[in-house]
């Protein structure tokens, strides 16, 4: 069998929370892909079958269709079992709503359900920089911790699903102690008033910015060649202070209790995170130039 053969032999795996979604997009997906390639298709029920899919993939060339989680989710089963550096994985967004796609977008992945097939079949796989945090962790976009001008993050899942829950039942007082929890775990620094924070921010050891300058925002991107972006904001009276930009294999953040997210899913409280460049530690099927 040539190589070309092996890439038409795909597995599909569909994420629930796509098929709940947007069950017409997911359907488009599959007739696409089904009438250029020979298709297993894979319909987990949760992140233990998901990860089952994927790691029986045999040599069939994956590809999810769901949204941003569903993607960093696969990522981060292949980096664990160390299977990613060999695997090209694809990817059809599928949402709700179109944020739950932005990573996808951002990574260069066409919107709309025929032109992400397209790409599978059509495109070629691009090596990516990885960022992996001290848990072994895996960031796909990016790093942020923004302290001053954000509201609460939105909340989904089982949070979600309970409130829900409660208001057709009437239960006020859930409601109002579910509303006060969201509230408290989005906000930085566990509940107190969003204001400056005090990190060290270091890139590559060196310090960029210490606990004696307070910070507004701190982000962390992966770049290339092996090096992140990492910019530092800080907090300015009057007269604005230029953000303080580097270029890094490593980044620590540190400091009182402080949360972040990554491709845009809240983290912590912590009080110390480290995260590694990955050099070209990942490939993804983007269409041709």
């Amino acid at each position: 069998m040539s190589a070309s053969d092996q890439r038409d032999d795909l597995v599909v795996i569909i994420d629930p929370v796509a098929r709940r979604a947007d069950g017409e997009s997911v359907r488009i997906a599959k007739d696409v892909l089904g009438a250029g390639a020979s298709l297993k298709v894979c319909l987990p029920e949760g992140p233990e079958e998901f990860a089952r899919a994927l790691l029986r993939r045999g040599t069939r060339r994956p590809v999810v269709v769901g949204d941003d989680a569903a993607l960093r989710r696969a990522v981060g089963v292949l980096h664990r079992e160390r299977a990613l550096g060999g695997t090209d994985l694809a990817v059809v967004p599928v949402a709700g709503v179109a944020a739950g796609v932005r990573l996808a977008r951002g990574l260069g992945v066409p919107a709309g359900a025929v032109a992400a097939a397209r790409a599978v079949l059509d495109g070629a796989p691009r090596r990516l920089d990885l960022l992996v945090d001290d848990r072994g962790e895996v960031v796909l976009g990016d790093v942020r911790i923004a302290v001053l001008g954000g509201g609460p993050a939105p909340v989904a899942g089982p949070a979600a699903g309970s409130a829900a829950a409660g208001e057709r039942h009437g239960h006020a007082w859930l409601r109002t102690c579910q509303s006060l929890v969201r509230t408290l775990g989005a906000r930085p620094g566990g509940g107190r008033g969003a204001g400056p924070a005090r990190l060290r921010v270091e890139a590559d050891g060196v310090t960029l910015v210490d606990l004696d300058q307070p910070v507004e925002g701190v982000s962390v991107v992966p770049g290339s060649g092996g090096l992140a972006r990492v910019e530092v904001r800080p907090s300015s009276v009057g007269a604005g202070i230029a953000p303080v930009r580097a270029r890094a294999r490593s980044v620590t953040v540190a400091g009182p209790d402080f949360h972040y997210h990554c491709d845009g899913a809240l983290a912590g409280p912590v009080r110390r995170r480290t995260w590694t460049v990955r050099p070209g530690a990942w490939s993804l099927t983007l269409p041709r130039p």
